[in-house]
């Protein structure tokens, strides 16, 4: 069975505020019209992007964080859907498919108590089951000649974004991730802090390059492993490039670059990189939006992208409210790829 909520064009357009005189991105997206047969609706669609979102947030709970990384999708399509259609941008080269779902794994999630350890280990036995969902949709989309664009959820989904991108090109896969952390804590059942770890244990991860990671936040035992495998794994640390000036912004991301380059390259951004934006680890200290926008622009314009993921985003309030803010840098990120890959 797959767990895949397709959007109609219907849906897409009731979603869309349109003006007379005016041309939106979500009059000019593509959808899959035949769900029964929604791969080869893929594959026959001349989208080169696949627009989809995770609404859970199961990986971060079980990592002890802060939950509301399900709520990220919704807001984020809005937006990118409400962008003008114009020159710099037309909207056809996507094809927004739907998402992953999650909703019968919240609801048993949601009946856990994080503070016992015999419930994060159920938690953690959920995530897996999240992952199997994830990865064969995201193996469907790759295989169809797709570059999937990825909203919401924890930084868990790295792994079956990873694993499954792997299963289609049958190549090993690099990733560059900007974000503060390496997330590459011990195998100790699947969180949001491991799937990259998960990911290289597996095979499916090569060359790993994380930039933006803060020195004072990741554990003894993931820098140790950078420290042992220099030709497989780099970051370059936030305080080098914005608080000790001792590198360039523009060249650690070279560096970044160049070190994941030659292979089909995963995306990754961690919104815990971006200072105050709500997030499930939300930082005084980090970068701004341009750049992370930077970031993403420039990955796009010189990788050969395998994906972009987006993940983290909790824009949830404790009243309920959803701070839309989140949900328009997420569209701007995904704008700001597009862009970059068609040059």
């Amino acid at each position: 069975m797959v767990h895949l909520e397709i959007y109609a064009q219907d849906e897409i357009l009731r979603r869309t505020k349109r003006r007379h005189g005016e041309v939106k991105i979500g009059e000019r997206v593509a959808t899959v019209q035949d769900t029964e047969n929604w791969e080869q609706g893929l594959k026959a669609s001349t989208a080169r992007f696949v627009v989809m979102g995770i609404p859970e947030d199961i990986g971060v709970r079980a990592n002890y964080g802060r939950g509301g990384a399900y709520a990220a999708w919704k807001p984020s399509l809005d937006f990118l859907i409400n962008m003008q259609s114009n020159d710099f941008l037309r909207g056809d080269e996507m094809l927004v498919l739907g998402h992953v779902r999650c909703g019968d794994l919240m609801a048993e999630a949601d009946k856990l108590n994080y503070k016992l350890e015999s419930d994060i280990h159920t938690a953690r036995e959920l995530v897996s089951e999240v992952d199997a969902r994830v990865q064969g949709i995201i193996q469907a989309v790759v295989t169809a000649g797709k570059i999937p664009i990825v909203v919401g959820g924890g930084h868990n989904n790295a792994y079956p974004l990873i694993s499954g991108s792997h299963a289609a090109l049958q190549k090993d896969i690099h990733v560059i991730n900007c974000d503060p952390h390496s997330d590459m804590r011990p195998l100790q059942g699947r969180h949001s802090g491991n799937g990259f770890h998960y990911a290289w244990e597996a095979g499916y991860l090569q060359k790993y390059a994380v930039f933006g990671l803060h020195e004072s936040y990741n554990i003894y035992s993931a820098l140790e492993l950078f420290r042992a495998h220099p030709d497989r794994l780099t970051f370059e640390s936030y305080d080098d490039i914005f608080v000790r000036e001792s590198i360039h912004y523009f060249d650690a991301l070279k560096r970044c670059m160049d070190f994941v380059s030659g292979a089909p390259c995963g995306i990754e951004i961690d919104l815990d990189s971006i200072q105050n934006v709500p997030v499930s680890a939300r930082t005084p200290s980090g970068m701004l939006p341009v750049d992370v926008r930077r970031f993403v622009w420039h990955c796009a314009e010189n990788l050969p992208a395998a994906y972009l993921h987006i993940a983290e985003g909790a824009p949830v309030l404790a009243h309920k409210q959803v701070d839309n803010k989140t949900g328009k840098l997420v569209a701007y990120l995904i704008t700001d790829f597009v862009k970059g890959m068609n040059g």
